[in-house]
């Protein structure tokens, strides 16, 4: 009844805590999309590296400067020129086998090649040329101006020749219906990157990347700490001499020197093949590629050296909890020492438990950005840190979206969990009043 009561207690305070209870619900959001994006295939590698428009497009429909307007609009009409192009490629290829060309096949295939995810007009080819020469002629006035950036008087007659062109770009392109607008309206939300990618998809796939690091290497960590932790300080002897060795070697090897050695030993496929053959090939299917493609080299090298905290901190509560009157007592009742351990004290320690989990989620978070940044961490797909590195080049132009969008999402998550661990620590700790 009393540990009900107390637990009754700590969760009206944690209610009431409402800082807590925004972030509780802000990770809720990340947990979710990553979810999504991890059973519900929400985002995939090949959506973050798909072209979807000109490259270092601005978010939110910002307008942009008249010169790199046109430069986009430009981009768009080349795309459907080399699409009439492959179109005139295609009819020859079906002549020179001696067949009349069918032209609703022709256009069918034509239509099937998407620039991102749009499709050319639902028109002829002739049709297509004819408005893509219209768009030319206006491309071709613009080219007479020297400033389009500055262009005086000019700057109205500037703008309207833009307006028609963009007009004319958007009919060389097929309406889209109301999920197809809106799936491009969120693609292109936070802009393009300089290879002319989805920010946007690029980013919430790295929420998943940082959700696992982070899950993943918390729960080892901890689960690793808390065990050897709860061992060395209870047992104390040798048992204790021989932990307090452990994570005082590992302490000594920087996680960022373990994850280079981790990435060479698993680079070339030889561990890969090894195990695929100890296991018919079924370790791939498993891991779903090859261990330097996948997170595994992260995990294994940040759970070897981030075990280190919660282990120091459970050992120290657990020979303090050791000493106590219910403790000893139950030792002169005659109970087991793991009955003690599981009965008496792991419950004592749950919440350094839990509030080491939330400090090494957001330890990991970090660690995964820096190296990632640095070149040594994920090497497929996409990541927060991967997204930092590639808009390096972007800032030199005053291109801030890429690197902002990964910024303010890593800032969002990682101020989420340091409000509810500091909240937590106050509610559940008992020497917290």
């Amino acid at each position: 009844m009393i540990g009900a009561s107390e637990e009754s207690r700590s969760l009206k305070k944690f209610l009431r805590h409402k800082p807590a209870m925004i972030s509780f619900v802000v990770i809720m959001v990340y947990f979710a999309v990553a979810a999504a994006v991890i059973l519900g295939d929400l985002v995939s590698v090949e959506d973050c590296e798909r072209r979807y428009g000109p490259k270092s497009t601005p978010g939110f429909g910002v307008r942009q400067l008249f010169e790199k307007e046109l430069q986009d609009i430009t981009w768009y009409a080349e795309q459907i020129e080399q699409k009439l192009k492959l179109r005139q490629k295609l009819s020859r290829r079906i002549k020179s086998r001696g067949e009349q060309p069918e032209n609703e096949d022709i256009e069918q295939e034509l239509r099937g090649l998407r620039i991102g995810n749009l499709a050319p007009a639902n028109i002829s080819a002739a049709q297509l040329q004819m408005q893509l020469d219209g768009l030319w002629d206006t491309v071709s006035e613009l080219d007479e101006y020297d400033d389009l950036n500055d262009g005086g008087a000019d700057t109205a007659t500037i703008g309207n020749l833009i307006s028609t062109a963009d007009e004319q770009m958007q009919s060389l392109f097929a309406d889209q219906s109301g999920s197809e607008a809106r799936h491009r309206k969120l693609h292109l939300l936070f802009g393009t990157d300089v290879a002319g990618r989805s920010i946007f998809l690029r980013s919430i796939y790295s929420i998943r990347v940082a959700v696992l690091v982070g899950v993943v290497t918390g729960l080892i960590s901890v689960t690793i700490g808390a065990l050897l932790g709860l061992a060395a300080g209870y047992f104390g002897g040798w048992i204790d001499g021989v932990v307090t060795w452990l994570y005082s070697t590992f302490a000594s090897i920087p996680n960022i020197v373990m994850l280079m050695v981790l990435a060479y030993m698993f680079r070339g496929g030889e561990i890969d093949a090894w195990l695929n053959g100890m296991t018919g090939d079924r370790f791939a299917w498993l891991i779903g590629g090859t261990l330097d493609q996948t997170l595994i080299p992260v995990f294994v090298a940040f759970s070897a050296t981030f075990w280190i905290g919660p282990c120091r901190v459970i050992r120290g509560e657990t020979l303090k909890l050791r000493e106590t009157e219910y403790v000893q007592a139950a030792q002169v009742m005659g109970y087991s020492r793991m009955r003690i351990l599981l009965r008496h004290i792991l419950p004592n320690i749950s919440h350094l438990m839990l509030i080491n989990f939330s400090l090494l989620f957001i330890g990991a978070i970090k660690s995964e950005v820096i190296l990632s940044f640095l070149g040594i961490g994920v090497q497929s797909g996409a990541s927060w840190g991967l997204m930092i590195d590639a808009a390096r080049d972007e800032v030199l132009n005053d291109f801030f979206w890429q690197i902002g969008a990964a910024t303010a999402l890593m800032f969002g998550l990682v101020l989420a969990f340091n409000i509810l661990s500091d909240a937590l620590q106050d509610i559940l700790d008992p020497k917290h009043v």
